[in-house]
Order: C-alpha cells, then structure tokens, then sequence
C-alpha cells in the first residue's frame, strides 16, 4: 500500500532523512522507532505531504506521490494522526469526526464510517455531542484516531498514539489498533518499545536520519541483547 523509495529530505539547507527506504503491506503494522530527534516525525510528514523529499519516490497503492497535494493524498485514502491529537477542542466530537471527512467518498460515506469508529470506540458514542477540550486524554486520543478514519482511509499514519495514556487506556487504544489492521494497514511512530513491538508485525529504526535496521518485530519483544544491539535499550 505504501512503499518510500530512497527519500532525502531537508529543512532549508539541514538535511534531516538520508537515503530512507520503507514499505507498508496490506493487513500489517509497521513501527518506526528510534531515539528523539531520528526522523520519525519528518518522514510521517513527508508521506503526508506536508514536506517535499529532494530526492528519491514516495508510492501510496501504486500511484506516485511526487505531485500530489497533502489535501489530494487525503481524496487517495491516507491519513495521518499526528502527534498532540490536535483536536478543534471547542468543537463537539461529532463536529470533528465531521472534520475528517469533507470531501469525496469519505464525504459521501459519512454515516457508515461514523458508525464503523463508534464500534471501535463505544465510548465517542457516548460523547458524540461532548465539546473535545472537554474530554479526558485517552477520550480525545479516541477522537483523534477516529477523526483520522474518518476519511474512508486506506492507510493510517501515526504519531505517537500512545503519549500520556493511563495504563487501562492505552491498553484500550492498542487493542483497537489491533483490530482496525484488518482492514487498514498502519504505520505507527512509538516511544513505548513494549507496546509498539506487541502491535507491529515488522519494524524499522531510524538513527540519525538513517535505516539503521529493518526486519520482524517479534525477535524485539523476546531479546533483550538484539534489542540492546539495535535500539540501545
């Protein structure tokens, strides 16, 4: 569904991503972790389209990117969720569901998704006509997320999902993720190693702007010394 070839990318004469290579396959979760400062973020904001590589390709299902607008990646079915929620907080959780979806198919389809994140969220349900900036932190973690589905996406970016959750709620938060990677293939940027590697069927580390290692999450969870070697933890 997503595959980023060979991306260099910059911030005025800074380079910050070199030689970046990824991929996202249908029905899987990809991590990408590294230490603060990596990448992460810029590489989500530059398959979102709110930054330009100089060099190398971005493809999302097979259509390149290299031309297409951030708010045209949205009409192609991608989304991101980014880091913070950056909900509109004076507006209600149905208004901002509404948010997510205002343009094309997602527009047209509105109902039906609204009820497809309300499954994954039973409590947003609860809360549809709740001001945002009213609800607790994993409330407004849920909205962000469902915002994000919002617009009938055939892929979901994101951010640091997982930021000041309780325990009980980021447990709620991950067990939804799990279910959605059936239909949506996801690629997620995580400090918390223990849940992200739980969630990811394969992992990417950044280091310094750089691929320093790729391959399965499952030997991460079990080796302390593999994880120590690539992550330094």
């Amino acid at each position: 569904m997503l595959e980023i070839r060979n991306i260099d990318v910059f911030y005025g004469d800074v380079q910050v991503l070199w030689d970046v290579t990824l991929e996202v396959k249908q029905g899987e979760v990809v991590a990408l972790i590294g230490a603060n400062g990596a990448g992460k973020s810029t590489t989500l904001k530059t398959v979102s389209g709110l930054l330009r590589p100089r060099q190398g390709s971005i493809f999302f299902n097979k259509t390149a990117l290299g031309s297409v607008e951030a708010f045209h990646r949205i009409d192609l079915g991608m989304a991101l969720c980014p880091e913070a929620r950056r909900l509109f907080v004076e507006m209600t959780v149905d208004e901002n569901l509404d948010m997510g979806s205002l343009r094309g198919e997602a527009k047209q389809k509105r109902e039906q998704t609204r009820e497809t994140v309300f499954g994954l969220f039973p409590r947003l349900r609860e809360r549809r006509k709740q001001l945002a900036g009213t609800l607790s932190g994993g409330e407004q973690q849920m909205v962000a997320i469902a915002r994000a589905l919002s617009g009938h996406v055939k892929a979901l970016l994101m951010d640091e999902p997982f930021e000041g959750l309780a325990p009980a709620v980021s447990e709620e938060v991950f067990l939804s993720l799990d279910r959605l990677r059936r239909e949506v293939p996801i690629l997620i940027v995580e400090h918390d190693l223990d849940l992200v590697l739980a969630l990811a069927d394969r992992v990417y580390v950044l280091d310094r702007g750089r691929i320093s290692h790729e391959g399965p999450a499952a030997p991460l969870r079990t080796d302390r010394e593999l994880r120590r070697q690539v992550l330094w933890v």
